[in-house]
């Protein structure tokens, strides 16, 4: 039998042998994390790719529909991590044990083809994800959510209810007082110890005798000309505005909890928003993207969700109603509003992400969007298209480089 001490000296002699193996091991690990980059450029286009592609299926720290991607970059190499984005079945189908793991983990689910994603453009997604994982968001007290909205100076909807009330009550006021003017008269002329001058001017009192003459009449004629040219005025500029427009649509979807509580870009749903004239209206397909996999929560086996299978089985397009219609003589892009200028889609729409029901929020007038362009500084930096632009308006002025200073308000922009 071979002794203790013998047996120690080889465990000893193979955990001489291995450590080094170990210690290399992660070391490679602990290089990989440093290959990862820290540039805030990097990590903000990650953000970006990672809300429009990724944020409907992964949490950061949580799972969602797919697991947590915490410290993935510590978990698996990168090059995995490139083909498995790019090609996760293909992968699976190879046999690749890790990959075949995840499936497995995650009820067979399989993750969405990025193949049009390069190894950069994955390796930012990354930064973002490593950049999370070491600095988590602060939790902060619940506020509006979403971008700022912009509204023009409209008057109040109640504008009009005010002026017909106190017309109203300046009428009613003028039939209490012709009625406390008869009653004096009348108690006057019928008092024995009254002067006969005084019952002679109470004789001659008559309430409506201010209406017999010319100069009061032709001022009162005036003021109601002026009001009704006003309300007439007034109607005309609502024509087409459709303000708070809010129609009941074939399925119940709820912006408030999609965007809302699951916070759902939403490029995502609205893919032409950052490359087209168009937001689009999602197909059912992309419906199905989360709801054929989603099995626990309210809206499962709902009549709404069914409608939603009905109209991919029957291969019959969901009937939605439109709710923002401009004018065909007026051109709006949303590539241009949201691609180049970065606006939030708040900023139009108001806060979608709290409506239950979709509802036209701003007037979408020719004079808000004018006033939008007026207003609205132009974000120039970086962008060496601008920079002869910019430079021909500081000599010029001190005042910001807005969209009307580019041109913005010229009528072939919007009409031609």
């Amino acid at each position: 039998m071979l002794s203790k001490q013998f047996l120690k000296q080889i465990i000893f002699l193979f955990a001489f042998l291995v450590s080094p193996f170990v210690i290399l091991s992660s070391q490679q690990s602990f290089a990989q994390a440093d290959e990862i980059p820290t540039d805030a450029g990097i990590i903000a286009e990650g953000d970006n790719l990672f809300k429009q592609n990724c944020k409907v299926c992964h949490n950061i720290g949580s799972q969602l529909i797919g697991p947590a991607l915490a410290n993935v970059y510590d978990r698996r190499d990168l090059p995995w991590i490139y083909a498995f984005v790019k090609n996760s079945a293909k992968l699976i189908a190879s046999g690749d044990e890790q990959a075949v793991a995840v499936y497995n983990e995650n009820n067979k689910v399989l993750m969405t083809a990025f193949d049009f994603f390069s190894d950069e453009e994955i390796l930012s997604i990354v930064a973002y994800i490593k950049d999370q994982t070491d600095n988590p968001p602060v939790e902060v007290a619940s506020g509006p959510a979403g971008g700022t909205a912009v509204q023009g100076n409209e008057p109040s909807p109640y504008l009009n209810v005010i002026l017909i009330g106190t017309i109203l009550l300046l009428g009613l006021l003028l039939v209490v007082l012709y009625l406390i003017v008869s009653a004096l008269a009348k108690f006057i002329r019928q008092r024995d110890d009254i002067s006969d001058e005084d019952k002679e001017f109470a004789a001659q009192t008559n309430p409506f005798k201010l209406f017999r003459n010319k100069a009061f009449l032709g001022i009162m004629v005036a003021i109601f000309t002026m009001a009704f040219a006003k309300a007439g005025i007034d109607s005309l500029y609502s024509i087409g505005v459709q303000q708070g427009y809010a129609p009941k649509q074939p399925i119940a979807y709820s912006h408030k909890v999609h965007s809302g509580d699951y916070k759902i870009d939403c490029n995502y749903c609205h893919t032409g928003v950052t490359k087209s004239k168009n937001a689009n209206i999602p197909s059912p397909n992309i419906c199905m993207n989360c709801h054929s996999s989603i099995t626990t929560g309210t809206n499962t086996g709902t009549t709404e969700i069914d409608k939603i299978y009905a109209a991919i089985e029957n291969d019959e397009p969901i009937e939605w109603v439109r709710v923002h219609n401009l004018p065909d003589l007026a051109y709006f892009s949303h590539a241009q509003h949201v691609a180049v200028g970065k606006l939030d889609c708040q900023t139009c729409h108001g806060p979608i992400e709290e409506m239950e029901v979709v509802r036209q929020y701003s007037n979408l007038t020719m004079g808000w969007c004018i006033n939008c362009h007026r207003d609205t500084e132009l974000n120039t930096r970086g962008n060496g298209y601008y920079d002869k632009l910019v430079e021909l308006h500081e000599q010029e002025t001190n005042e910001p480089f807005t969209v009307e200073a580019n041109g913005g308000i010229e009528c072939a922009k919007c009409h031609y």
